[in-house]
């Protein structure tokens, strides 16, 4: 595995702080973020196809001042390379790859939404290598699907094109532009209070790459059910909720907490989908206190990057 960065001409194109670094014969855009020599965080971005570091550096990345936060788009996502299999296998050696290329012997772990999928699935298979675990809206199973679809068919802010709304959800999106006129459909659920000029927005800053993403909803999912082995995770777990997340409601963070041994859950009451944006002040504290008790910035973590 090089340390270097490694690029090819398709994906020569500059963004501001990430390093191009080769990880599993992909080049995955990645950023380290904080002080050499302190403890790291290694974070996953949710919504593959969809999602970016962008989000984990907005959030964590309030968290450099103490700890080593890495970032970076999945294999498929944002600005990395795309080929081969996008099974949470797969990502999950891109994690415990880019751990080594970080220089860290153990890591506190953490995600949200689908990064909480992949961060739950690294901890149970690298478990030796987590000292903590952070998740956010997330689900241990893929039996959310039926209630975001409930709480889509009830929702009282919009009326949801169901057509674009299953495709989208069985991983069925024709094309980028296709998988782009899906997610403005279903965005308007997302937040705590709706605001359609911020909808926009999120539409077009938003990646698009819609092979990863059909893989994940009509590969990944339809089997996705860690319930069995969530009890294996010894690594402390905080769970973060929001009160009125549409697609991974408080029940799946509390299933995930009442499986988990060493698990404690925080929801968050003015707060949808993404309480590190609605109740950033708060949810940063949370997770801060959290990570003091249980993962101190002043330990060594194998050195760093």
């Amino acid at each position: 595995m090089s340390t270097q960065p490694d690029v090819s001409p398709e994906f020569a194109r500059a963004t501001t702080g990430a390093q191009r670094v080769r990880i599993n014969g992909n080049e995955l855009a990645v950023e380290v973020l904080g002080p050499e020599g302190a403890p790291v965080i290694l974070t996953h971005h949710g919504a593959p196809g969809l999602g970016s570091r962008a989000e984990p550096r907005a959030s964590f990345g309030r968290l450099a001042d103490e700890y080593r936060v890495v970032v970076f788009d999945a294999r498929g996502s944002g600005d990395s390379e795309g080929s081969g299999t996008f099974s949470h296998e797969q990502w999950a050696a891109d994690l415990d790859a880019l751990r080594e290329w970080a220089g860290a012997e153990t890591v506190a772990i953490a995600g949200g939404s689908y990064g909480g999928f992949m961060a739950m699935e690294y901890a149970i298979r690298y478990p030796d290598r987590v000292e903590a675990l952070v998740l956010r809206d997330t689900s241990a199973d893929n039996g959310n699907a039926h209630l975001a679809r409930e709480n889509a068919l009830q929702s009282d802010r919009v009326t949801i094109d169901m057509e674009k709304f299953d495709r989208i959800d069985r991983g069925e999106v024709r094309d980028d532009d296709d998988l782009r006129d899906c997610w403005r459909e279903i965005l308007p659920l997302y937040d705590f209070v709706y605001d359609p000029a911020a909808v926009e927005r999120k539409v077009e800053a938003t990646p698009y790459r819609y092979k990863a993403h059909n893989y994940a909803f009509a590969v990944n999912l339809p089997g996705y059910d860690l319930k069995p082995l969530l009890p294996q995770i010894t690594a402390p777990t905080l769970v973060t909720v929001g009160r009125t997340d549409w697609i991974t409601p408080v029940a799946c963070s509390e299933t995930i907490v009442d499986l988990v041994p060493d698990a404690r859950l925080a929801i968050f009451e003015k707060s949808g989908h993404s309480p590190q944006i609605e109740e950033a002040e708060d949810w940063t504290a949370t997770v801060r206190a959290f990570l003091h008790e249980v993962y101190p910035p002043h330990r060594p973590a194998g050195g760093g990057h």
